[in-house]
């Protein structure tokens, strides 16, 4: 019997993690994001939405939108910004069946030890036809101490990722290449090492310094209808329509 996400020593160390991250950081406006063009289409067509996991750098537009974390420090600053926020985890969301017209949830599932039963959740609360956001790192051969210290528990093999898309009746409709992590490793693991060392003078540096320098030299997402290439590609960005039928879970 898998142990429960709330137990695990997985969750521990993403929610000691995050909670250290979050409560250094200002809220981040969506609008900042290059996810938001697409975001911004998608969501004037959704009544009802939900982000899992966003942190302080929610994709969806915070006012009126859903948002479920297991972060307090997060949860606090997107309820002041007019967000409904839950503490929970993606494996046990207090939602409704069927409720949300978009769901979305990036660079959460490779966090959680039951993924399959993390997408079950995301799809029990989506309603049938609903647009579901997700994003996931790619090819074990690329882990990192980055993976180590963020709280990974895998990087997808791209046939792996299809299969659970399909397993979910998660059909692709437009995907990208995504990330905000440097693609040099020396770069990274110096950046570990600096958190391992000496984590509160790291934290500040990241969230005051590399990371508005990060959202300025975002490049522009290129989105392809269907799923792209995923050979050489570290990080991807899913747009995926849900096929179940009502009541199905």
């Amino acid at each position: 019997m898998p142990t429960p996400a709330h137990k695990s020593g997985v969750f521990r160390v993403n929610q000691e993690f995050y909670d250290a991250l979050w409560s250094g950081m200002l809220l981040i406006d969506p609008a900042r994001f290059t996810t938001w063009p697409l975001v911004k289409e998608l969501a004037e067509a959704a009544p009802r939405r939900l982000e899992v996991g966003p942190g302080l750098r929610p994709r969806l537009p915070v006012p009126g939108t859903h948002f479920a974390d297991i972060s307090e420090p997060a949860l606090a600053k997107l309820a002041s910004a007019g967000g409904h926020v839950e503490t929970a985890s993606i494996t046990r969301l207090p939602y409704l069946n069927d409720f949300f017209d978009l769901v979305c949830a990036l660079d959460i599932i490779e966090h959680v030890e039951d993924d399959a039963g993390a997408l079950d959740e995301l799809c029990r609360v989506a309603r049938p036809g609903a647009t579901l956001l997700l994003s996931v790192p790619l090819h074990p051969g690329h882990w990192t101490s980055f993976d180590d210290l963020v709280g990974h528990c895998r990087r997808y093999e791209p046939t792996q990722l299809r299969g659970l898309l399909a397993d979910h009746l998660l059909t692709v409709m437009r995907s990208a290449r995504y990330g905000m992590k440097p693609e040099s490793s020396r770069l990274v693991n110096w950046g570990m090492l600096q958190l391992r060392k000496h984590p509160k003078r790291a934290l500040w540096i990241y969230n005051h310094l590399i990371m508005p320098l990060g959202l300025r030299c975002q490049k522009p997402m290129v989105f392809q209808n269907d799923m792209i290439d995923m050979d050489d590609v570290g990080e991807i960005f899913i747009v995926c329509r849900l096929e179940k039928a009502p009541g199905e879970v």
